[in-house]
């Protein structure tokens, strides 16, 4: 029955599209030191524009601060040039041969802020997940159409992609609920 490739192919979809709404917040302050937040920093090494993490070894050394520790000590200027200029509004502090970059507290006002980009995105997400569903539909409509699936089995089918879809917006409702607890804690 090839209907259900047409509900594999849409949960596979629905997975990446919750994958992609996960690495997107991942990147949203909290005022927590997360090395998530320099992951789209990239410093010229040696001609090549290359991932902070490729570069030196970044890691969280407490709840409010991030160390990096160049492999090549001629590396740290250039590394706080790229994390200065990266407009994360973050200010590392070098002792020549580490990077520390504290991670300031959030105001009241801008947690708000980022509780709503939080939410956009989440609604971004669940767009995406109902146009996956819509394309699903489309394509079984289309089967039972071509008579290679009976009604009957259309149905299933449209239930089972409801249902597929009730749960992956199910999942970024509580991913939303989680970020937006953490950004909120003080």
């Amino acid at each position: 029955m090839l209907n259900n490739e047409q509900i594999k192919d849409a949960k596979q979809r629905m997975d990446k599209t919750i994958e992609a709404f996960r690495n997107e917040i991942a990147k949203i302050r909290t005022g927590k030191a997360t090395t998530a937040l320099l992951d789209g920093i990239k410093v010229d090494y040696y001609g090549t524009m290359s991932p902070l993490n490729q570069v030196g070894n970044v890691a969280v050394l407490d709840a409010h601060t991030i160390g990096i520790t160049p492999w090549d000590k001629s590396m740290v200027p250039i590394i706080e040039k790229a994390i200065l200029s990266s407009g994360l509004g973050l200010n590392p502090l070098s002792d020549g041969t580490n990077i520390k970059i504290p991670i300031p507290p959030l105001t009241e006002e801008r947690r708000k802020e980022l509780v709503k980009l939080v939410k956009k995105f989440g609604e971004d997400a669940k767009i995406a997940l109902r146009n996956v569903r819509r394309d699903a539909n489309e394509h079984l409509k289309k089967q039972e159409k071509d008579k290679k699936i009976t009604e009957d089995e259309l149905k299933e089918a449209e239930k089972e992609t409801q249902k597929l879809t009730d749960d992956h917006i199910a999942k970024i409702d509580e991913i939303i609920k989680h970020k937006e607890k953490e950004i909120m804690e003080v």
